[in-house]
């Protein structure tokens, strides 16, 4: 083979879209028993079953298509109902009416009326494009953002305009590292807080763990940190909430809270702050 140099300008002259299909056995499935869905005005318990009999996956499928949701996002919701471990194919045959009645209470019946009983126009379409691709990473993003902007809520209600905000913290030795919240500044902070969601686009149940010990390695060990984190996701990946609650026992991180402790987040700053002169 003869040896040439090669230019930048070869190469991007001869670049060319990649295609690749998109359907699958799965999703020829799924399209196949949408199809067969009779039109009703109403739907009962019945009509949801014969979506998941024969075909338990494409059932879970379709029914995530009628409610908009993620398949994590359902199996989190029905986790929340049933119990992490009980949303399987193995459930429903078993528990056929609890697992039915879990669907009937996410709304998986009006769902599938408004759905089937909708008569789109073009832009209808292209709105659930943006939705189903755009649409998706911006409600990621914003999950993790709301729990940063609940966490901001009640640290400038404690104490006022004395942090700073999504910052380099200044830690052992003039080391630095990323944190949320610096009381009352990131050069030397008293205090540091960590807001970090699952189920949020870039925050993996590993980022959390792994961000909150990076803080740990760099504060010093006089610094409280704590950490406020949400999300049913965790329910499905008890391993790594486990990790974080031994960091807490061992004295690593101050207390966890989610945003059902907001009353018990907002008193611990306020004696902190009295503790700390603030």
């Amino acid at each position: 083979m003869q040896i040439v140099e090669q230019k930048l300008e070869d190469i991007a002259g001869a670049l060319s879209t990649l295609e690749a299909p998109w359907q699958d056995e799965h999703a020829l499935e799924v399209m196949a028993r949408l199809r067969s869905v009779p039109v009703k005005d109403e739907y009962t318990d019945e009509d949801v079953a014969a979506l998941f009999d024969g075909n338990f996956r494409a059932g879970f499928t379709i029914s995530q298509l009628f409610l908009g949701v993620s398949k994590d996002e359902l199996q989190d919701r029905l986790g929340a109902l049933l119990g992490p471990g009980n949303i399987g194919s193995k459930s429903f045959l078993g528990e056929r009416s609890s697992y039915l009645a879990a669907l009937g209470e996410l709304d998986l019946h009006a769902a599938m009326a408004a759905a089937i009983n909708f008569r789109p126009t073009w832009s209808d379409i292209l709105v659930e494009r943006l939705r189903s691709g755009r649409g998706k990473a911006i409600k990621g993003q914003k999950r993790g953002r709301g729990l940063e902007d609940f966490t901001e809520g009640i640290v400038k209600g404690v104490f006022g305009d004395k942090f700073d905000s999504r910052c380099q913290f200044t830690g052992i030795g003039n080391a630095s590292e990323k944190c949320d919240f610096a009381i009352p500044e990131r050069h030397r902070p008293l205090i540091l807080i960590e807001a970090k969601g699952y189920g949020a686009t870039g925050s993996k149940m590993t980022d959390v763990v792994g961000d909150a010990n990076k803080i740990i390695r760099v504060k010093r060990p006089d610094t409280p940190f704590i950490l406020v984190t949400d999300g049913i996701t965790w329910m499905r990946r008890m391993s790594d909430l486990r990790k974080l609650v031994k960091l807490q026992n061992e004295g690593s991180i101050m207390r966890i809270y989610t945003t059902r402790m907001a009353a018990q987040f907002e008193a611990d700053l306020r004696q902190l702050k009295a503790e700390y002169g603030i």
